[in-house]
């Protein structure tokens, strides 16, 4: 095992809506609510996160060129030896944001593309 699962994340342009959305649905509270994210969850991980994409296109599955939008969370201990280990699984890393100014977190592309983080906890 080289992490555990944080949360799994969906785009959308209005994180708070589509909290309360999933809130009612699955029965689990508002953890969290600004401008630009929010989440639900019981306590425990992993929980639903929603971050606001302002130009967001909603997908149309099962269409291609509008495909689904979440990605996986991953919590490690060791952030360097995570990413040796994921990069020898076949992951490759994607661009490094600016408001990651201590490398607490790096994401990725899966072997098909798919996004993921890794988020440093001690």
């Amino acid at each position: 095992m080289i992490g555990r699962l944080r949360a799994v994340t969906i785009d959308c342009p209005d994180p708070g809506a589509l909290a309360d959305f999933y809130s009612e649905l699955l029965g689990l509270p508002v953890t969290r609510r600004d401008h630009d994210w929010a989440g639900i969850g019981d306590g425990t991980w992993p929980v639903v996160d929603f971050q606001r994409v302002d130009d967001h296109r909603a997908p149309a599955w099962p269409d291609p060129e509008r495909p689904q939008q979440m990605h996986f969370e991953i919590v490690v201990a060791d952030i360097d030896a995570a990413h040796e280990r994921v990069l020898a699984l076949g992951a490759r890393p994607l661009a490094v944001s600016e408001e990651n100014p201590d490398n607490m977190y790096r994401v990725y592309a899966d072997p098909a593309g798919h996004p993921f983080c890794l988020e440093f906890t001690a």
